[in-house]
């Protein structure tokens, strides 16, 4: 019993220990998320919800930039670059309706989950 105890305090430390760092106050969220399409044949309408999405966002408080960029090779694998004013901005930004309904609209034309980074740039 003890050592079930011990384990499943050691696994909750090591969830706290995975979780970012703090930020400080000023400093930048910088945000990069793979999006990996279905296929060549998705490539527009995936492209299309992504402009969209970053069309929105861009009318999002705290955003500084965002960008969409599709690989020159592969029509249907794209990276969001995301800046931040902080991370609660960001977290905002997530719970809006259009990210909301983003994330809904984009899911079936997914070939990959998202592969979504958090990053502060080092200074």
């Amino acid at each position: 019993m003890w050592l079930r105890n011990v384990l499943i305090i050691a696994i909750l430390n090591l969830g706290v220990s995975l979780t970012a760092p703090a930020q400080e106050p000023g400093q930048k969220l910088y945000v990069i998320t793979h999006v990996d399409i279905g296929g060549p044949a998705l490539a527009a309408e995936g492209a299309k919800l992504l402009l969209q999405f970053a069309a929105d966002s861009r009318k999002d408080a705290g955003l500084v930039r965002f960008e969409v960029l599709r690989e020159p090779n592969r029509v249907n694998h794209f990276t969001l670059v995301e800046v931040w004013e902080s991370r609660k901005d960001f977290e905002t930004h997530l719970a809006t309706n259009h990210a909301k309904a983003f994330r809904e609209k984009i899911q079936p034309l997914l070939g990959s989950p998202f592969d979504e980074r958090l990053h502060i740039l080092l200074q």
